[in-house]
């Protein structure tokens, strides 16, 4: 996938999450906001899954944890919060998450903050 690519599908991904989180407002679980997300991005023509499986690997490819991914939408790996301010840790952990999957761009987009918070994450592989 390009970089233009990419910031096309970033882009359609974070309106749709805005939108989102102007009806619903702040307060409810994650898992509310993901299912809404999914389903309107669903609805707007994207390909989504919920819920990726994500292995860690030693060097060998031994096995040595698993994690699970919120989304992936055409490609991009969204990490979903609903917390009142993002912090280091989660943007750590989206970057392991694209590590790990091998994957370049991801969104970390938090729902909890009453300022709408989606910050795009670029690990080069």
């Amino acid at each position: 996938m390009t970089e233009q690519e990419a910031n096309v599908i970033c882009d359609k991904i974070r309106q749709v999450a805005y939108d989102l989180h102007v009806y619903l407002g702040v307060g409810y679980l994650e898992k509310v906001y993901e299912n809404g997300l999914a389903h309107r991005l669903v609805k707007s023509g994207m390909s989504v899954k919920s819920q990726v499986p994500v292995q860690v690997s030693d060097e060998d490819g031994f096995v040595i944890g698993e994690y699970v991914a919120d989304l992936v939408v055409e490609g991009i790996v969204v990490e979903l919060k609903a917390v009142s301010s993002l912090l280091p840790i989660h943007v750590a952990q989206l970057i392991n998450y694209l590590k790990a999957m091998k994957v370049e761009h991801g969104l970390l987009i938090n729902f909890g903050s009453e300022k709408f918070q989606c910050k795009k994450v670029v690990k080069r592989l």
